[in-house]
């Protein structure tokens, strides 16, 4: 599994006001932590408050780098905000993200291309977050073609099904592990599949990490390769080991998970 830490996101209080207080031991700690936790890639968002993106990206980028070497994931909607971020970057990175639009994929292939960079590409368009899996597939679809066009291999695409709250689209979570089955199945080389693992316990009260762990590894099975989540949360984390070790990805042994880690 490709673990993408998602704590550095200005969403977070404490996050945005060491942002805006330029804290860079703040920004850094949060970065060696989930990188020791288990992090491949760390996904950084100015957040949607933010009144200088691209300043605020930037900064992120160039105080992360100074401490860590894993791959980045630029979160933004902007277009500058990217580019900015693509420029300033060491390692490869990835773009998150795209939708299915030909409008908005034809910019990010655009800058993928020309920073060898890797995408997210979610299943959804301007309609909204597809119903159903033929849907999601149909759209998954479109936007490994349109990747294929700018001369990007599938397997530097990481394809979203879209994970929804199980309290207000429990019938979704079906649909997304029977997409997440077939997505893998689509081109060869095969693309990457990711998930928003926080998506799916968003506004439930008392079971969030319970329906979290259970989620991530019921997709798993289903040949889920990557997902954004809290490195942090150690029982999540176990059960991510342990699934992987049942899949028959890690030699069993009776400390497997402290083997893990110190891998």
């Amino acid at each position: 599994m490709i673990i993408i830490g998602e704590l550095i996101n200005g969403m977070y209080k404490d996050v945005s006001k060491a942002i805006s207080n330029r804290e860079t031991d703040v920004i850094q700690h949060l970065a060696e932590e989930q990188v020791r936790a288990g992090a491949n890639i760390l996904d950084i968002s100015a957040g949607p408050y933010s009144s200088k993106p691209v300043d605020d990206m930037k900064w992120l980028v160039e105080s992360i780098q100074k401490v860590v070497t894993v791959a980045l994931s630029i979160d933004s909607t902007k277009t500058d905000v990217i580019e900015e971020a693509l420029k300033v970057s060491v390692n490869r990175v990835v773009i998150n993200s795209t939708s299915a639009d030909d409008d908005k994929m034809s910019v990010v292939f655009r800058l993928a291309k020309k920073y060898n960079a890797q995408v997210i590409g979610v299943a959804m368009d301007k309609s909204g977050v597809p119903n159903s899996k033929d849907n999601r597939l149909e759209l998954a679809a479109k936007i490994i073609a349109k990747a294929m066009e700018f001369g990007i291999s599938p397997d530097d695409l990481y394809l979203d099904p879209i994970a929804m709250p199980v309290n207000v689209a429990q019938a979704q979570g079906k649909e997304v592990l029977e997409t997440i089955r077939e997505l893998r199945m689509l081109c060869n080389p095969a693309p990457n599949t990711v998930i928003g693992l926080s998506n799916v316990s968003q506004g439930t009260k008392g079971n969030r990490g319970l329906l979290n762990r259970t989620f991530l590894t019921m997709a798993m099975a289903c040949g889920l390769t990557s997902a954004i989540l809290d490195p942090l949360d150690q029982e999540l984390m176990d059960a991510m080991i342990t699934a992987d070790l049942i899949l028959n990805k890690n030699i069993y042994c009776d400390s497997f998970l402290d083997a893990y880690r110190k891998r």
